[in-house]
This record gives structure tokens, sequence and C-alpha cells, in this order.
């Protein structure tokens, strides 16, 4: 088994691996128990990151966190090392993921800031909240013992991942470099209801990245499909689908 299969976790939750190269890997994903899990790990970490940028922080934030960095050693460059085992190569990419993350909290409450500032105190609050009960619900899927992640390419380059917690009866899509929708239009999710197609929200037309708690219980379906449709949604869809995507069974 070629060992360097091991680090190329990150690389496919994000959806960054060539065709050849993610066909590769998911046939090692069906083998390797810690990669499966640290792939879940780190997709559920990249959806919280991407709903992260529509939580507003408090003011203080940033200057607590300059000054943590400030206290912090910076590490010597890195010298040659002999080859170290798997286990203890999965070890050191956890540590450096919650470093990543770090990093990206810091530029989130960075930008967040001035946001805060041009707004009401009381409506920032009020988005926070909303912000936060997302989030959790979102980090609940996710972090379900038996969630488990369909990735796929949509159109226009596109691509995304369906998390489903059957424990929960619920699902979550995350969409990554989603194309905007034409002037008036709006992605609407479905549940794939044995072919009937059933309502699972709308997305956000301003954004191309994004993190979606499907509306509605999973119940029978089997997977969801995205469709383009006018602003406000239809009732039924009204085009034909971007895209198809199965639950994962296993």
């Amino acid at each position: 088994m070629n060992a360097e299969l091991h680090t190329l976790t990150g690389a496919y939750a994000l959806h960054a691996l060539s065709d050849d190269e993610r066909e590769e890997f998911e046939r090692h994903l069906g083998d390797c128990e810690a990669c499966s899990q640290e792939v879940r790990e780190l997709s559920a970490t990249a959806a919280r990151l991407g709903l992260a940028v529509s939580v507003i922080p408090p003011p203080e934030m940033k200057a607590a966190v300059l000054r943590r960095i400030a206290a912090v050693r910076q590490e010597p460059p890195l010298a040659p090392t002999p080859a170290r085992p798997v286990a203890a190569r999965l070890r050191g990419r956890r540590a450096a993921r919650f470093a990543l993350a770090a990093c990206v909290a810091i530029a989130v409450a960075s930008g967040g800031i001035a946001v805060w500032q041009h707004r009401s105190a009381d409506e920032a609050r009020q988005e926070a909240r909303t912000a936060q009960e997302q989030s959790e619900q979102l980090a609940s899927v996710l972090a379900a013992p038996d969630a488990k992640a369909t990735t796929g390419r949509l159109a226009g380059g596109a691509s995304g991942t369906l998390v489903v917690a059957h424990s929960r009866n619920q699902a979550v899509f995350v969409a990554s470099g989603m194309p905007k929708p034409p002037s008036g239009k709006v992605y609407q999710l479905w549940f794939n209801d044995a072919g009937t197609m059933r309502s699972a929200g709308l997305m956000d037309p301003s954004q191309t990245t994004e993190a979606v708690l499907l509306a509605g219980a999973v119940d029978q379906a089997s997977g969801m499909g995205i469709t383009v449709e006018p602003s406000g949604g239809s009732t039924a869809p009204t085009s034909a689908p971007l895209a198809l995507m199965n639950f994962a069974t296993a």
C-alpha cells in the first residue's frame, strides 16, 4: 500500500485532488479506517469554517488574538528528519489541522471586526445568535457517529459534499465554487424520495461557498438534487437538475 496516500486526507476533504488521485484515494479509504475517520473530521471542520464567515465576532476578539500571537515563540526552520511511522504522521497532521483552523479563525476575526463596526449592536447580536444556532445544528450532523459523506463535482466546476446522519434524520450539503445563479434566480435543494423531489431549502444566491442544513427530515430519501428556481423557490422543480447526489450507504 502506498503510504503517501495517508497524506491526502486534507486535499480530499477540500476537493483539491485530480480525478485520478481522487479515485485512487477513495479505493484506499475502503481499507483504511484511520483515513476515513480523518476525512470525516476534516470535512466537518471545513464546513464549520465555511459557515464561520457569517458569524460576527465580538470587537475584542481581534485584539485578544493579536496579543496571543505575540506571545507564541516562532518555530525554527525544519531540518530533514527520518521517515516516521504512519501513526506518528497521522498525529502530526491532526495537530497541523488545528493550527490551520486557528489561522483561518484569525482571518475571519480580522475581517469580521469591520462588519461589526458598520452595523447596529442589536442587529449584529441577533445575526450572531442565528448564525450560532445554525452552526450548532450543522455541527451536530457533521459530528454524528454515523455521519457518512458523498463528494462529487457539480456543474460549472463546483464541488459538493453531501453528509447524512440517519441517527439524527438530517443531512448537510457543503458547496464550494458555486457560480452565482442568474438574476432573480436561486439554487433550490431537493430530497429525492424514490424519484419524487421534495423541497429541502434554498441556498444563499450571494454565496459561492456554503454549508446548508437541508430543511426537513431525511426519512426514506435516497439522496438530493439541485435546481435553479425563481427567487423564493418553487413547490416542485421547474428546471432540469444541475446535480443529483446519493446518500452514502457505507
